[in-house]
């Protein structure tokens, strides 16, 4: 079978990738510091993560990158592209400070997963729609406890409810579909 790199150091992360892969690629993690540009475009950065991972390998393996944001309609997409940042600067309770006087607290997860082999770098977008809510639950991590999708947050369901309706395994779902076509 042939072997995909996930560039992460979140073991999660690749279990995911590999419930979504497994008939095609065989995915490990591999732990490579990338040079993250700043943009306002998820695709931008992850396929520019991509193409630096794969150029940093003394092999042809594939590698493919996500970068993932939560992105509120009425802060006009903020935190988006900069919510890690955003979550270790300011925390999650503050993101829902800014949050709870809104009168219009949708938002939405979104995920790229870009793909680079060398010759090819191909992107893949999946989200999730929510609102913002007072923070509730004990899993997930992240955002997870403030984003409420058909009424539980993301922090309040299991793993594998999450990850079978997550932005990533949305994006990670058609990535799988284009790896089989290939």
């Amino acid at each position: 079978m042939r072997t995909l790199r996930f560039v992460t150091t979140n073991p999660g992360k690749v279990a995911e990738a590999e419930e979504y892969l497994a008939d095609v690629y065989d995915v490990e993690r591999f732990d490579y510091d990338y040079t993250e540009i700043q943009s306002d475009d998820l695709a931008e950065i992850a396929a520019r993560g991509a193409e630096d991972a794969f150029a940093s390998q003394d092999s042809e393996v594939p590698v493919m990158v996500d970068d993932a944001g939560l992105f509120v309609r009425a802060l006009d997409g903020f935190p988006g592209p900069y919510s890690s940042y955003v979550e270790d600067t300011l925390g999650v309770e503050r993101v829902w400070q800014l949050c709870e006087d809104l009168e219009n607290r949708r938002a939405a997860f979104r995920c790229v997963v870009a793909y680079a082999d060398g010759d090819t770098t191909e992107t893949f977008t999946g989200s999730v729609q929510g609102t913002m809510v007072a923070p509730r639950g004990e899993g997930g991590f992240g955002y997870d406890p403030i984003f409420e999708h058909d009424g539980e947050t993301f922090a309040e369901i299991d793993t594998a409810e999450k990850n079978a309706l997550s932005h990533r395994g949305r994006a990670l779902a058609k990535l799988a579909d284009w790896l089989a076509e290939q």
